[in-house]
């Protein structure tokens, strides 16, 4: 029965994780949609999911369709002519035009088979002049008619940027119901480590919340890492705390620590020698050694709480960013990484745990998806924003068939990508 009850746990915890990137993704293509229907945009089909339409309605008076497919792994927003394959056939000047000639009254088309010893005439006045050049191609002229690659580029920009405003957005709005529900997650010290050479002044005490050090605030753990990283032993940092009171208040106040040892950390997912060099104690349990610390909601005021939502939202993206540049560098191992399973499998444990957590882990999704979009790799949105960027520079886009080519190399290159993560997890 235990195990039965689990199984079921399981699934639905998983179903929870595939609703929440579900949801995410539809608010991505909707934030395509809501800005292309705005600017006027032809769109043939918006649609939840992949595979064969579960639910299919079709608006014929906008030849639009809403579809609602099998596999509930992402959706699209179609744009008529988005991949730009089907351009009209240029218009030839009138000068291409072969010259007419009168036969029996008729005007009929020059034939050179006709004249078979006929030499052009050379005007005398041009005979020393240089050739001409051939004429530089005329620029594009955007008809915005509907059709994506017809439309201004700063419009197909606005369009391409928006999926991920909306992701954006959601996450931040995600932020501040958890922020003024229940309040920010902060790191509390729950035992310290005895020291003979430092005061206890200048250590920590049991139940002190870490709110921040050297004048800036605490978001992420990493950040705790920052303030302290390549400070030597002896050095004294000044930290920002939420300290229990005797009266069993508590009281915001800045303490002076004293680091134990030298800090010297590598990487966002390094914390080596962080919370020893900080006094925090060491407890054994049956499966290994843990600092002795937790993760608890501390409640700041209004206005901070505010200020803090969108701060918070900025510095997720930025360790987005920062962990991308670790990677680059090598100072970041892929094992750091998730692919699609991994990410279902975190989400599913993370957001069945509380309804706090599943608005911290939606949050989440929202930022990276929204950042993830907008870098210019080939498949994703930032590289058609590049394109198009060039293509409004230019005057003129780049050859649609080799942009195609492009992108359709990139999509296979992060399949590839993402199941190689995936699979490093188990190796």
């Amino acid at each position: 029965m235990n195990n039965l009850m689990s199984v079921w746990s399981t699934i639905g915890s998983v179903a929870l994780a595939i609703l929440i990137l579900l949801v995410m993704i539809t608010i991505h293509e909707f934030g395509h949609y809501l800005a292309g229907k705005i600017l006027k945009f032809k769109i043939d089909e918006f649609s939840i999911g992949f595979g064969p339409p579960l639910v299919k309605l079709e608006w014929q008076e906008k030849g639009q369709v809403f579809a609602v497919r099998l596999i509930p792994l992402g959706g699209y927003c179609a744009f008529h002519g988005e991949d730009g394959l089907e351009e009209p056939p240029a218009k030839r000047a009138p000068s291409d035009d072969p010259a007419p000639m009168e036969k029996d009254g008729e005007e009929t088309e020059a034939d050179p088979s006709t004249e078979p010893f006929a030499q052009p005439e050379i005007a005398p006045e041009t005979k020393n002049e240089a050739p001409m050049s051939a004429p530089s191609p005329q620029k594009r002229n955007w008809t915005d008619d509907g059709d994506f690659t017809h439309m201004k580029p700063w419009k197909r920009i606005i369009v391409l940027v928006a999926g991920a405003a909306m992701n954006y957005l959601l996450a931040l709005l995600l932020i501040l119901i958890e922020f003024f529900s229940y309040g920010q997650s902060v790191i509390e010290v729950r035992g310290v480590e005895p020291s003979e050479e430092w005061a206890a002044e200048l250590s920590f005490r049991d139940g002190d919340y870490l709110l921040g050090a050297e004048g800036r605030d605490f978001y992420l753990s990493t950040d705790i890492a920052a303030a302290i990283n390549h400070k030597k032993a002896g050095d004294r940092v000044e930290f920002d705390v939420s300290r229990l009171q005797e009266d069993g208040s508590r009281k915001r106040e800045k303490v002076t620590i004293v680091l134990r040892t030298e800090v010297n950390v590598k990487n966002s997912a390094d914390f080596t020698g962080v919370w020893g060099a900080l006094g925090v104690g060491v407890e054994t349990r049956e499966d290994g050694k843990y600092y002795m610390l937790d993760t608890v909601s501390y409640r700041f005021g209004f206005f901070e709480t505010l200020g803090r939502t969108f701060v918070y939202s900025f510095r997720l993206a930025g360790s987005i960013f920062k962990v991308l540049g670790e990677l680059l560098t090598g100072q970041l191992g892929l094992k750091a990484l998730g692919g699609p399973v991994t990410t279902i499998t975190m989400t599913s444990q993370i957001a069945s745990q509380g309804f706090r957590d599943f608005l911290e882990i939606s949050a989440l999704i929202g930022v990276n998806l929204a950042v993830f979009n907008l870098l210019p790799i080939p498949a994703l949105d930032g590289s058609k924003v590049v394109f198009t960027a060039i293509e409004w520079i230019r005057g003129k886009p780049i050859s649609r068939k080799i942009e195609a080519i492009i992108h359709a190399v990139g999509f296979v290159l992060l399949i590839g990508f993402a199941i190689l993560v995936d699979v490093l997890q188990f190796v």
